[in-house]
């Protein structure tokens, strides 16, 4: 992999359970929780009486020479030297979108394996330390302890955590867990396992004993059992795993024993995953999707609602820590509708569920339905308050994502379940969102924004999406009207917005500016054929044009971008070769970045440095492209 990713995937199972390298080394800095803050991880190989760190931080220790690292979809495989030994280590997270049960294990895999590099045979001690910051928000924070587990099948297990256990006791964006307990088990090279105590905290350790000519293999599991891990509208949720077992050991157990057959599904989605974003997008394009695909689906948590009904729920990472957010949902489905549009309907599905209860009481969709892990009704802008809510931005998104859904499933009964919403947010688009009034939208860092022209093309293809539902639903006659609607309305944004070059404004009432059309890539998978061609021909021109050394900027505004909009944008595009173009300056600013983060998916266009946000779920967008060339649409142009 050519790209140096600004921060490297380890473990990535959950909002809280993530574990990252944001050194261009393993060996180069201590590991950390996605938020930046300390979950240590030490690595120690110990050949010829000398030890070698290849991962986390200790003074004075020598370092193995990396050598490699390569970031796959579901795994990063790093190697290091060091005398006549290479070591291999491959972490593996099985985020297999097609198999819930595997996906929503709360196990992480290490495998290390160790080559001579000579003719003769070499002996090597391995061991992992990991500290008790990864069961703690901030570090002793309270006291912590440890224990050893009896397992099977020469495995051997520790396990780890806070003393003060209060479930689901706190909420908010840079925060960490502090409940629960984490496991690490170890199989292969007599295996063992201690556990540390220094005062009041703890350390567990797993070691093995390798030999190149012999055993030169061993697997790590890395778990954790947050016992609940939502609480939703007052009830706690336990994580979808639990339906094979409730019992961490078992699942610990099952995944030794998984693990080759899971090992070779995850390379045969990764190698055919990045076939296709070659294919589609180029080189530089199917590395970023192989950065960013763990990230996407580490940022939810899988449950179960009462009914038995799958909920998805996002985390809003660094950004404010809402959970189930319409305006993050909505740019992460790419990545969903293609591998498992079931998984958009858990997210979905809180928003329906909050919008009918008589707390929300507006004409248009929520927001959000809390702050995770607690889903227990909006908190963006102090709860209901209008001034600071996205009528049009969530009410569009809703319909879209619906629409797109039902698409892409080929099932139109989730949207008939909901449909009553549906036309009521459809009916607001109508009223509301040919020329919006002063109000936030997705980009809401930037302010709020009347006559918002991106915000009306929202709109505009809303209310087609709903008249797609309403044609599938009750017939061709009744989505007609809203197709029509649709049209009608999008005839009259090509004129009200236009520069007089061909290209379209920022806003209706601002002559010579410019910003992304993103919303208006739907109007190609829809295949609804309101903004031709011909029309965009000048405005992705100009694309080209405002092109920094690091991306397109979102508008005229300011220097920033938002790499889920940059792609989405690029993917309307005719050609592979310009769309290549606006990518290149995207994985250049990955790639050079002085911000060691999780992607982050705003950025300055000029420096590459962050300006906010990480690890957030938006960069499903990047596999828009993949959802265009694919396709989701069958249905006839009106």
């Amino acid at each position: 992999m050519k790209l140096r990713a600004p921060a490297t995937p380890l473990i990535t199972i959950d909002p809280y359970f993530s574990i990252w390298s944001a050194q261009d080394t393993l060996n180069a800095g201590e590991t950390i929780h996605w938020t930046g803050k300390p979950n240590a991880i030490t690595g120690i190989l110990k050949t010829d009486g000398e030890e070698y760190l290849f991962m986390g931080y200790e003074e004075n220790m020598k370092k193995m020479v990396q050598t490699d690292c390569k970031i796959t979809a579901m795994s990063t495989v790093y190697t290091f030297t060091a005398e006549q030994i290479e070591l291999t280590l491959t972490f593996t997270s099985p985020l297999l979108l097609d198999d819930l049960k595997i996906m929503s294990r709360p196990v992480s895999y290490l495998q290390a394996e160790i080559r001579g590099q000579d003719s003769q045979p070499h002996q090597a001690e391995i061991s992992l330390f990991v500290e008790d910051n990864i069961c703690l928000n901030t570090r002793q924070e309270h006291p912590t302890m440890g224990e050893i587990i009896p397992m099977e099948q020469e495995i051997v297990c520790a396990k780890m955590g806070n003393t003060r256990q209060q479930i689901l006791n706190q909420a908010g964006d840079d925060v960490r867990i502090n409940w629960g307990y984490f496991y690490l088990a170890v199989k292969g090279g007599s295996p063992e396992v201690h556990i540390h105590k220094q005062g009041e905290s703890s350390q567990l350790e797993a070691g093995v004993s390798l030999d190149t000519a012999g055993q030169n293999k061993a697997l790590f599991t890395f778990a954790y059992d947050d016992i609940y891990s939502l609480q939703y509208f007052g009830e706690n949720l336990k994580g979808y795993w639990t339906k094979e077992s409730e019992d961490i050991k078992e699942i610990i157990l099952r995944a030794f024993n998984e693990y080759e057959d899971i090992f070779k599904r995850c390379n045969r989605f990764s190698d055919e995953l990045y076939r296709s974003a070659v294919t589609c997008g180029g080189e530089k394009y199917a590395e970023l999707l192989m950065l960013a695909y763990r990230q996407v689906i580490a940022a939810h948590k899988l449950c179960e609602d009462k009914k038995g009904e799958l909920l998805f729920i996002s985390k809003e990472c660094f950004s404010n820590a809402c959970a189930a957010t319409v305006d993050v949902t909505y740019p992460s489905i790419p990545l969903f509708l293609l591998y498992n549009p079931e998984l958009v309907k858990g997210m979905l599905r809180p928003i329906f569920r909050y919008a009918a209860t008589e707390e929300w009481y507006h004409d248009f969709a929520p927001h959000d339905v809390g702050t995770y892990p607690l889903l227990n009704g909006q908190v963006y802008g102090g709860g209901t308050n209008l001034a600071d809510q996205m009528p049009i931005e969530e009410c569009g998104n809703m319909l879209i994502t619906v629409a797109a859904l039902s698409l892409a499933s080929g099932d139109f009964s989730f949207a008939s379940e909901y449909l009553p919403q549906l036309k009521q947010w459809a009916g607001y688009l109508i009223s509301h969102g040919a020329d919006p009034e002063n109000q936030l939208c997705t980009d809401d860092f930037a302010g709020h924004l009347a006559h918002n022209c991106n915000l009306a093309a929202k709109a505009i293809m809303g209310i087609a999406g709903f008249g797609i539902i309403m044609e599938n639903l009750a017939g061709q006659e009744e989505g007609a009207g809203y197709l029509k609607m649709a049209g009608s309305m999008a005839k009259s944004w090509i004129e009200s917005a236009a520069n007089g070059d061909g290209t379209f404004r920022l806003t209706f009432d601002q002559p010579d500016t410019f910003s992304m059309k993103y919303n208006l890539i739907w109007d190609r998978i829809f295949q609804t054929n309101f903004f031709t061609d011909e029309i965009l021909k000048e405005e992705l021109k100009s694309y080209i044009r405002h092109m920094n050394p690091y991306g397109m900027p979102l508008d005229n505004r300011a220097a920033y971008t938002k790499s889920d909009w940059l792609v989405w944008s690029a993917s309307l595009m005719k050609n592979k070769e310009d769309f290549e173009r606006m990518i290149e300056p995207l994985w250049k600013a990955y790639h050079e970045s002085e911000s060691r983060v999780p992607m982050t998916d705003w950025y300055d266009t000029l420096t590459a440095k962050q300006i906010g946000f990480q690890h957030r779920s938006v960069q499903g967008g990047l596999f828009i492209k993949l959802l265009v060339d694919r396709g989701i649409s069958a249905r006839r142009v009106w």
